[in-house]
């Protein structure tokens, strides 16, 4: 059975688990809003788009999907564009989900500190983001960002109703232990992702594109060498590591039906970590991870 609980102060209950970008133009939009309607059933009610994700595809699976349960679904969109008016942004995000509000609308990967302040200090920034706010077109506001410093400044501002941050078995310790502790202490919704490091911890990839397979670790397939097939994380482990640290919500591969299922196996299964099994868990990321790329939501992102 899935968990809800409060998501900061937004006075929404949440799911536990929550859907992020689905959006894959080789499949039909009829056979994403199905997948992520199937995501629905099993009692998740996040979700997470952007304009960015496909070039607005993400937006209108969200929108088909949440058509006849709009009030019961917290949407989250961003603003990509920092240097365009938000209010057109926000507008053709509506107008492709076709609806009349976000729950939640965030700066999208705001990771530069100046220009976070510059977002602060203008008019057409956070202030914009509030009256928008005031009139009802978004009900929650703040930021998506991979880094700890821009994220803690925000909230020190009380410029956020939800942060939205890494929190998995590779990322930069500092949004476990400062973070994630700051956001709980001031009543802000903790919406997080990376629990697969953008699938570099289970599956031979440099980044997103490639669905998620599950495979004991030393199987081989054909082509692969002992280096390359040994690495790689269960999903559960990865899961149960995200779970462990408790963020309110935490944002999981679900874009196909196969994804779904080891997502729920892993969720059914959970039962928190030790600190001593949270440790043997990072040192396995990190053999993981190694030789696919930058982790591009660490400050140092070869950490």
């Amino acid at each position: 059975m899935m968990e809800y609980r409060p998501l900061g102060k937004t006075g929404f209950l949440a799911s536990r688990i929550g859907a992020g970008d689905l959006a894959d133009q080789s499949l039909s939009i009829e056979t994403c809003v199905t997948t992520l309607q199937r995501a629905f059933a099993r009692g998740v009610n996040v979700v997470d788009t952007a304009p960015g994700y496909e070039d607005g595809f993400s937006e209108e699976i969200v929108g088909k999907a949440i058509a006849t349960m709009r009030d019961r679904v917290f949407v989250v969109s961003k603003i990509d564009a920092f240097d365009e008016p938000i209010e057109q942004q926000l507008i053709a995000s509506l107008d492709r989900m076709q609806t009349s509000y976000l729950d939640g609308y965030v700066y999208h990967g705001l990771s530069d500190m100046a220009e976070y302040h510059s977002l602060k200090s203008r008019p057409e920034g956070f202030a914009t983001l509030c009256a928008l706010q005031k009139r009802g077109l978004v009900r929650h506001i703040g930021i998506s960002s991979h880094n700890p410093d821009v994220l803690l400044q925000a909230m020190c501002d009380d410029l956020c109703d939800i942060v939205m941050f890494p929190v998995g078995a590779f990322v930069d310790q500092r949004y476990l232990t400062t973070v994630l502790p700051e956001a709980k202490a001031r009543g802000i919704g903790s919406i997080c992702f990376k629990t697969f490091g953008a699938g570099k911890l289970v599956t031979d990839t440099t980044g997103y594109g490639q669905p998620m397979v599950e495979r004991p670790r030393g199987k081989m397939s054909a082509g692969e060498t002992a280096s390359e097939g040994s690495q790689n994380m269960r999903v559960s482990d990865c899961v149960h590591y995200t779970l462990t640290h408790n963020p309110d919500v935490a944002l999981l591969g679900m874009s196909y039906p196969s994804e779904q299922d080891l997502v729920w196996d892993a969720y059914a299964s959970f039962v928190p970590k030790s600190l001593d099994e949270l440790s043997e868990i990072e040192v396995r990321a990190a053999a993981a991870r190694a030789g696919k790329g930058p982790c591009w939501w660490n400050p140092d992102p070869q950490r």
